[in-house]
């Protein structure tokens, strides 16, 4: 007949994968992906339960017609806090934020110091010599 489809083998057989070594184990080919253990096929369904749940939520809250304010995100307040609020606790003194620290908090004091120091004695020096107009000074 033309057009069928007939099925030879009820098994195929495919080569054995080699990977390349200029290329990645595709994900579909990685052995971890299949052979989890049943703790973490476990753990993995309780976390999609959860995510489910709080997308459910979410959703509920976000096609309320009657919603008055805005949805809060309990995570993302709780990721606020440790980000801004919360620093001290989570902050770890490393070699790189003593300097950064030390560049920001110092840096525009002396910065400016050296502005208004030379700027000042450059002006000091050219009163001295008397070739500073200051016909309209009146405070120096």
């Amino acid at each position: 007949r033309a057009g069928a489809v007939v099925c030879r083998s009820a098994k195929m057989s495919f080569p054995k994968y080699e990977p390349s070594p200029l290329a990645t184990l595709p994900s579909t080919l990685d052995p971890a992906e299949y052979n989890v253990s049943p703790e973490a096929r476990k753990a993995q369904a309780e976390r999609l339960a959860i995510r489910s749940r709080l997308k459910r939520e979410y959703l509920l809250q976000y096609n309320d017609p009657k919603r008055q304010g805005l949805i809060e995100d309990p995570a993302l307040l709780r990721w606020t806090y440790a980000r801004s609020a919360n620093i001290y606790p989570n902050f770890r003194p490393t070699p790189k934020t003593s300097l950064l620290g030390a560049l920001f908090g110092m840096g525009p004091l002396l910065f400016w110091f050296y502005v208004f120091k030379t700027d000042r004695d450059r002006k000091e020096k050219l009163i001295q010599e008397g070739k500073l107009d200051r016909t309209w000074n009146i405070s120096y």
